[in-house]
Parts: C-alpha cells; sequence; structure tokens
C-alpha cells in the first residue's frame, strides 16, 4: 500500500500523558551532552526562576514520537515504518517543559506530498503540559520510498 494522500489534515488523539522525572531530564541531558547546571541541580533551575529542572531542547522528542506513531500505525494512512527515512525535525518551543510536568501530545498529519511512488509526509505534533500551557511545536518531515525504489547495492 502506499501513503494516502487523503488523509492530509487528519487529527489523532492525544497520545498517553508522559510524567516527565527528574531522572529522564538528568539522563537525557547527559546522553545530549547537555551540561547546563538547569538540567541537573534543582537549585541552578531555581535561580533562573523555574520549579524544577529543564528539559534540554530536543526532549520532547520523545513525547513527539509517542504521538507521532498514532500517524505511523494507521492504517489508512500506509506509512511503511521500514521505508521511512526521517528527513528533518524542526521545534518550536514557547514555553520550557520542566520536571514535573505531565506532557500530552497530539499529532496532525500536516502535509502529504506524493512523489513518484513515495511520498514526503509531514507531521505537526502540539505538546501542553498538565497546566495546559502550550510548550511547544514539532514539525517532523518523513520520507517514505515507494515500493519500486531499489536498494543500493555494493
Amino acid at each position: 500500500m502506499s501513503v494516502n494522500p487523503d488523509r492530509e489534515g487528519h487529527t489523532y488523539p492525544p497520545a498517553e500523558p508522559y510524567q516527565l522525572s527528574r531522572d529522564a531530564v538528568r539522563e537525557f541531558a547527559t546522553a545530549v551532552m547537555a551540561h547546563h547546571p538547569a538540567h541537573h541541580d534543582v537549585d541552578a533551575a531555581r535561580d533562573l526562576g523555574h520549579r524544577d529542572l529543564i528539559a534540554p531542547p530536543t526532549f520532547v522528542v520523545r513525547v513527539a514520537q509517542r504521538a507521532e506513531a498514532a500517524a505511523v500505525n494507521d492504517p489508512e494512512a500506509g506509512i511503511d515504518f521500514s521505508r521511512v527515512v526521517h528527513a528533518e525535525e524542526r521545534f518550536t518551543h514557547h514555553s520550557p517543559v520542566l520536571a514535573g510536568d505531565t506532557l500530552t501530545a497530539q499529532t496532525t498529519l500536516e502535509r502529504i506530498r506524493v512523489m513518484g511512488a513515495g511520498a514526503m509526509v509531514t507531521t505537526r505534533t502540539e505538546v501542553h503540559n498538565d497546566a495546559g500551557t502550550h510548550t511547544t511545536t514539532v514539525i517532523s518531515s518523513l520520507l517514505v520510498r515507494g515500493e519500486d525504489d531499489q536498494e543500493a547495492t555494493p
């Protein structure tokens, strides 16, 4: 099955809420080498006016991908994940994401552009915290190779 352009504009139900722990912030910050003290030390974050640790800017990808899975797993969308090449990801931050937040994300198939046997699929995922504050918009572009595309051979 190829990607279905008729799914463009479809919004999926929100993904299960994600409870952001201090350990998750610290582990992610260490993994991406984000050394700012506000990612590791609660007092450093509070000195900046925040109630808890600040998640590194790209942390939200963990939450967004959970929501994007609805589109990838939607049989009506026709996205074969084994044929996906991740092309681009952009984050627009509206408010800091903090340890202790419960984050909810919802994905829309923003654009589907069929190109030959394949397609470029762009999703928009909106992330909010438990106070209802819009924290982040994540735009992700996936190139879905068509079934006619040949694998490179050595």
